[in-house]
């Protein structure tokens, strides 16, 4: 071994065995810090440094790649399967509150979009949030932005849009919007560094048929009108294009042209029923990143 092969071996010992940052090992070494990150990239390119994963993240990170590949993502994020299905929810919200939360920065504002697993994710934020994190709900339907009632600690600041999910007709729809505080709302929506929204099936149980929002016979229509699952209430096709009906008409929610419009759309859902519903908004391009759990990446990536 000679001389440089040795140093590049030390150097590399010092980085990733020992944990030394590369200028302490310059300073240990009497050596450049430049010189320290052409060793360390020397010690890659000949095979001196290999690098293994374990089988299970070696797997994540593979079906990670493909949903990125295969749906034109920025990036995936996938929480192992969960032990029993009624842990799903619970589950992937954990998961997302950790990568939302390394996301985070003192001054960051937060959409969020109305559901059960964004409910968590956002009781979840305001629990472990250092900072006091500001949230801006993208729909009307102020019971799933307040806290739960296991959450002791909810450093979050609220900001609200004061209407119903659905309002009572088009006409009423259009005057809530037009409501100078919802107009601000909207404004602050566009200036937020990323927004979570989840994605509904049309599985009886789904949060907006469970709390009777919609009822039997919209989920009826719905699915003859050849509805896939909706995101922020809107409903989509398989394809992920909007389907017009009166529901749409109604909704207080922020528009789907206004939410394709947003940086760093970040989409939490799992389970085999919201397949379909998953598929259909990433075809639709509407999303940035997806949080899911491995048997579902699985399920979506084998129907794509």
């Amino acid at each position: 071994m000679d001389y440089e092969e040795a140093l590049m071996a030390r150097v590399a010992w010092f980085y990733y065995i020992e944990g030394l940052t590369q200028q302490q090992i310059s300073d240990r070494l009497n050596i450049t810090r430049i010189r320290v990150i052409r060793l360390l990239d020397k010690a890659r390119q000949t095979g001196m440094i290999r690098f293994s994963l374990r089988r299970g993240n070696e797997k994540r990170m593979e079906l990670e790649q493909a949903l990125i590949s295969s749906f034109g993502l920025k990036d995936a994020f996938l929480a192992p399967a969960p032990r029993t299905s009624e842990e799903t929810n619970g589950n992937v919200a954990e998961a997302a509150s950790m990568y939302i939360s390394e996301r985070l920065t003192p001054s960051s504002v937060i959409n969020m979009g109305y559901g059960d697993t964004p409910s968590r994710i956002l009781n979840r934020l305001a629990t472990i949030a250092e900072d006091p994190l500001t949230c801006v709900s993208l729909t009307g339907g102020v019971s799933y932005y307040l806290p739960d009632a296991q959450s002791n600690i909810f450093n979050a600041k609220l900001r609200l849009i004061p209407a119903p999910l659905l309002a009572s007709s088009r006409e009423m729809a259009e005057a809530f919007l037009q409501e100078s505080g919802v107009q601000e709302l909207s404004r602050m929506i566009s200036l937020a560094q990323m927004s979570v929204v989840g994605i509904g099936s049309l599985h009886e149980d789904a949060t907006i048929f469970r709390t009777g929002v919609l009822n039997a016979n919209d989920r009826l229509y719905l699915t003859m009108r050849g509805a896939a699952g909706d995101v922020l209430c809107h409903f989509i096709d398989g394809e992920g294009n909007l389907i017009n009906s009166p529901i749409e008409e109604r909704l207080i929610s922020t528009s789907m042209d206004k939410l394709r419009s947003l940086k760093n759309v970040i989409g939490v859902a799992a389970g085999a029923e919201k397949v379909t519903a998953i598929r259909a908004v990433l075809r639709g391009g509407i999303l940035d990143t997806l949080i899911t759990d491995e048997p579902t990446a699985e399920l979506v990536l084998g129907s794509a």
